[in-house]
């Protein structure tokens, strides 16, 4: 892995063809082929295009100045792409590598879902032993399982930094279990540390038959039924919403044992979300002042655009 390494970055940065490295490495231009394609494989070598259309800049302006945000980008759409993951995620991971690169100490909270889990793989190796990196919601089912997006610690362990993870479910089992999990000292450490981040990064799901949060096993098919049948559209860290984007006084929102959501934001808060299926959930999380930013893809950016 090492020397694959080290051919992609006479190839990449250096700019060496083949038979030079063959050269320097001391092997054949065929072993230099296979290192190349190693590096590839093995995710060595990422590709970001730090550009964008200016149509793309003209409809995130477009946002921001409709949905009074704080920040807002947007990915370009391309036929090619089967969905709208990809791009998303190389924004966010910029505008993440973007907060995190200085040496200064930085907190950053942070929830999670697909896209933002994609944005945090893709963001660069870094030293930062003195950033803090806090999860606003816990990665565990009600039946103690682990959950395979826990965004948090994959971050931190990217960048060397502090990880401070929401040691509870994402749903109680009852309301008295909840507020017991609050009282813990280990919660309130995560809410404080929330508090004082300087930016917060969450991914944003929709509530319908495909829900992830159902798909991810956090509810029951039961529970589902009964957020759709109350007028749910989305959930944030597991906090359900209405078309209005109002948080739901009842249901599993009773139960919720993620950091609760300030409404209005109290600081940068960004969702990392795309794609037709969460057009109507995330037009509510902006119309009810869930979040003051947004990172998305062209086509959610026009229907929201469109929306009332």
């Amino acid at each position: 892995m090492e020397l694959a390494a080290r051919a992609a970055w006479l190839y990449y940065i250096a700019g060496n063809d083949q038979s030079e490295i063959a050269v320097k490495l001391q092997i054949s231009r065929h072993a230099t082929q296979r290192l190349m394609a190693t590096a590839v494989r093995e995710k060595l070598i990422k590709f970001r295009i730090e550009h964008n259309s200016a149509k793309c800049i003209e409809l995130a302006e477009e946002l921001r100045e409709k949905f009074a945000l704080t920040f807002s980008d947007v990915a370009p759409h391309h036929p090619s792409l089967a969905g709208s993951e990809i791009a998303i995620a190389g924004l966010a991971a910029a505008k993440i590598e973007a907060l995190l690169t200085p040496k200064s100490p930085v907190t950053i909270s942070i929830g999670t879902g697909r896209t933002l889990r994609a944005a945090v793989d893709d963001v660069g190796s870094l030293e930062r032993p003195h950033h803090k990196v806090v999860s606003m919601v816990g990665n565990v089912t009600r039946d103690g399982r682990a959950s395979g997006f826990d965004v948090a610690t994959r971050l931190a362990d990217r960048i060397g930094a502090q990880c401070y993870p929401l040691l509870t479910p994402v749903l109680a089992n009852s309301s008295e279990e909840r507020d017991l999990l609050r009282s813990q000292r280990a919660f309130q450490t995560v809410h404080d540390l929330v508090r004082q981040s300087k930016v917060s990064f969450l991914g944003l799901g929709e509530v319908g038959s495909r829900a992830p949060i159902y798909k991810d096993r956090f509810v029951t098919r039961g529970e589902l039924g009964e957020l759709i049948n109350s007028g749910t559209v989305g959930e944030i860290i597991g906090w359900a919403f209405n078309a209005k984007g109002a948080i739901c006084p009842n249901g599993t929102n009773a139960r919720v044992a993620s950091i609760p959501l300030e409404v209005p934001p109290k600081r940068l808060t960004i969702a990392v979300a795309g794609g037709s299926a969460k057009h109507g959930a995330i037009a509510a999380a902006l119309r009810g002042r869930l979040i003051n930013g947004l990172i998305t893809d062209e086509d959610t950016a026009r229907a929201l655009l469109q929306a009332k």
